[in-house]
């Protein structure tokens, strides 16, 4: 077993999940990925990042299903160690104007988005607790901190978040283990990037500081929640939105 402390990060392999695990292992964390199983894009991703001189390892599981995170866990603690740090990223939206959407849009983006970080959170907290020290960073977002017009499911996963991450950080803040929260703002992923340019600039406009964030800039901040310096933190919510919005 490596001395060298252990991440999962849920997502890993999107725009955000990606630029996350990439600052973690350059801190030297031993990194896993999660994607769905049978993920299309997974042998891909990883000739990618072995290229780019990253050796990931991947877990597989749906998050939204409790049983496969159980499963999921316990294979990484059986063939690479304990989770250390655990970075709560995935997510997906299904917009739409409250009285236009649908159920199954609700679900979706609550499963995904908000019951993933319960399934995932659950395997991996008494562990933390018990060998005193762990960190658990959720990537909730500006939307779930202000709301947002067609977004009532993401803006009441990515709230919802906020209120975990109080709840549980208060619950094990003697033992060694951090809670924290990152709500993003507009990012430059390769999903905002693929909008319309005139939708975009559209966007950028309402950002004080003029541009879309950087996901390096979210996965520098998780390192920096993970590691010993970042001790004293916990049950906050960390903005990085470029002044979007501010409180």
């Amino acid at each position: 077993m490596s001395a060298r402390k252990i991440a999962l990060v849920t997502g890993g392999m999107g725009g955000l999940g990606t630029a996350i695990c990439k600052a973690l292992a350059q801190s030297n964390f031993i990194v896993i990925a999660n994607c769905l199983p049978d993920f299309p894009p997974r042998n891909d991703w990883l000739e990618r990042t072995r290229a780019e001189g990253f050796d990931f390892h991947v877990g597989e599981a749906d998050v939204c299903d409790y049983d496969a995170c159980v499963v999921m866990v316990k294979q990484i603690e059986r063939e690479i160690g304990p989770i250390d740090v655990l970075v709560n990223n995935a997510g997906i939206t299904r917009d739409g104007i409250f009285h236009k959407m649908d159920r199954s849009q609700w679900d979706a983006v609550l499963a995904t988005n908000l019951d993933s970080v319960f399934n995932v959170t659950h395997q991996v907290l008494e562990g933390m607790a018990q060998r005193g020290w762990g960190r658990v960073i959720n990537i909730s977002s500006v939307n779930g901190v202000k709301g947002q017009f067609g977004q009532a499911n993401y803006s009441a996963a990515k709230a919802g978040i906020l209120g975990f991450t109080k709840a549980v950080a208060a619950e094990v803040a003697k033992k060694g283990v951090t809670v924290n929260a990152i709500a993003p703002g507009y990012i430059g992923t390769d999903m905002v990037m693929a909008i319309k340019p005139e939708v975009r600039d559209a966007i950028t406009d309402t950002i004080p500081v003029g541009r879309l964030g950087r996901p390096e800039e979210i996965g520098g901040l998780c390192a920096y929640l993970a590691s010993d310096l970042a001790a004293y933190i916990t049950g906050a919510t960390i903005n990085i939105n470029g002044g979007l919005h501010m409180y």
